[in-house]
């Protein structure tokens, strides 16, 4: 199979969509599949409003235009709601082209947590930009069904996947601050809830491992917590590992990679009942899930961390690009389902 996989979120961008993306193309290729990833790189590019560090592609479609064509592919995926995605469904749609899309990202809460824009405007431009796809994949069936809710149509399930080759189980002496070590590892934004993490009133140590837009000013308000920064490969490991408790304070994440990251080093998860955990985590085994975030961290505390690592080794990165494939295959139209999955299409 040929696949085009439009992106507004790619490398060096750290979060869940790049991890999901990235894994997502090297398994394919790794079965011999071809995968064309058009990435903001590509372009002229200009800073995100608000978000500076995400590039966004600047009157992408003409050079857009060009590597479709060239490729000539047999499946297109957008990925993204972006300059890029908008372009890649343009030329779709003056193509008679199927296409497929995913829904990532909580866009519309997202943008109100930084301006007061109507959720119910924001999420008509995203049924209009995804009405048009043959499916749109969707991390949990919690969000499915939110989604299903707000109009969206052609929906299907696209699960996630944790290497648990790398995360895994290490020494707790690694860190060696006052314990209990209350975690959250991920993008330091706004939308994340970070702030309900860090006035959270717990014994021991908050540590924060991660960067964003938000870090001056949580660094301001909330100087008591320990900052770590970025984190990369088995640095970041060991800090997950060391950790006794991972505080998961988003309610707008639509599934969480960083749930099933913590939970496979045997670290048990404190959440919100909402979206992304609701789905991940099973409340009372590997995780405590209550609108009093408080609460749920402290009876983490006494979750069994076997249990954490065992239900983490369910989720592998191969089921979820097979599901991924086969939702490609049933968007092509005319051809044969099997033949397309075969890599020597």
């Amino acid at each position: 199979m040929r696949l085009a996989l439009v992106t507004d979120a790619w490398l060096p961008q750290t979060n869940g969509v790049v991890r999901t993306l990235s894994v997502t193309s090297s398994l394919m290729q790794r079965s011999g599949h071809l995968v064309e990833v058009i990435e903001p790189r590509l372009f002229r590019t200009l800073p995100c409003p608000s978000y500076p560090e995400i590039r966004l592609a600047w009157r992408p479609y003409h050079r857009l235009a060009s590597h479709l064509n060239a490729l000539d592919p047999d499946s297109i995926h957008i990925a993204t709601e972006g300059p890029l995605g908008l372009a890649a469904r343009r030329w779709c749609r003056r193509h008679g082209r199927d296409f497929t899309t995913s829904y990532h990202t909580r866009f519309p809460e997202y943008v109100r947590a930084r301006v007061p824009v109507p959720l119910r405007l924001s999420y008509a431009h995203l049924r209009r930009f995804h009405g048009a796809a043959a499916r749109t994949l969707v991390g949990t069936p919690s969000m499915l069904r939110a989604l299903e809710e707000r109009g969206f149509r052609n929906l299907a399930l696209w699960s996630r996947g944790v290497d648990t080759e790398l995360f895994r189980p290490g020494p707790k002496w690694f860190l060696d601050l006052p314990r209990p070590i209350w975690l959250y590892f991920g993008r330091v934004a706004v939308e994340k809830g970070i702030d309900d993490f860090l006035r959270l009133d717990l014994p021991g140590t908050k540590l924060v491992v991660g960067d964003g837009p938000a870090m001056e000013e949580c660094r301001r308000r909330h100087p008591e917590a320990v900052y770590a920064g970025y984190r990369y490969g088995e640095e970041l490991v060991a800090y997950v590992a060391a950790s006794d408790v991972f505080i998961f304070p988003s309610r707008t994440d639509t599934f969480g990679l960083v749930l099933l990251e913590a939970m496979a080093c045997g670290v048990p998860v404190a959440a919100y009942p909402v979206t992304g955990p609701l789905d991940v985590v099973t409340h009372r085994v590997n995780g405590m899930l209550d609108e009093d975030l408080r609460a749920a961290a402290l009876a983490a505390l006494e979750l069994d961390p076997r249990a954490c690592r065992e239900h983490a080794l369910r989720y592998t990165w191969q089921t979820a690009t097979g599901q991924f494939l086969e939702h490609l295959v049933a968007a092509r139209q005319g051809d044969s389902a099997w033949a397309a999955v075969s890599p020597g299409n």
